[in-house]
């Protein structure tokens, strides 16, 4: 029973790491889908695009956007949402991918909050690409730990 819970506690972590990869990646795969898709025909964002790609300051600057939406702030909602699948030992898929599109979405949400000016605009596009990892993500959790909760 020990070495079960032991275990557990082994498998949770590495679970939840796992599947924030795969929502990572369904998120990074969907973006620039969507990027190419906004480019076809568009010469002025191609051209955006490879001055982000030439120009080092321009890169900081993404990087330091994507830095400041992958900090601690992100992991909060997924954190809370695999706690009390856990401890209440919920097994519901619908649970776990419902919940992860909705900790991925409320991210945008909490970092208005702790904002200054308090306006951050999100575009639509942007939460249907976080919702759809979040999805992901959740339903990867589900099927490596979840459903044995």
């Amino acid at each position: 029973m020990v070495g079960r819970t032991l275990l557990r506690m082994m498998w949770v972590p590495m679970a939840a790491l796992l599947s924030a990869a795969a929502g990572i990646l369904i998120a990074f795969s969907i973006g620039q889908e969507r990027l190419i898709q906004a480019a076809g025909g568009q010469r002025g964002l191609l051209d955006w695009a490879t001055a982000l790609l030439l120009d080092p300051r321009q890169l900081l600057g993404v990087v330091h956007v994507a830095g400041s939406f992958a900090s601690a702030l992100t992991i909060i909602p997924a954190v809370l949402l695999i706690i009390v699948g856990e401890v209440a030992r919920i097994r519901s898929a619908l649970y776990y991918v419902a919940g992860g599109g909705l900790a991925i979405a409320a991210v945008p949400l909490l970092m208005r909050t702790l904002q200054s000016s308090g306006t951050l605009s999100i575009a639509l596009p942007v939460l249907q690409i976080l919702a759809t990892a979040g999805f992901a993500a959740g339903f990867v959790y589900w099927l490596l730990a979840g459903r044995s909760a």
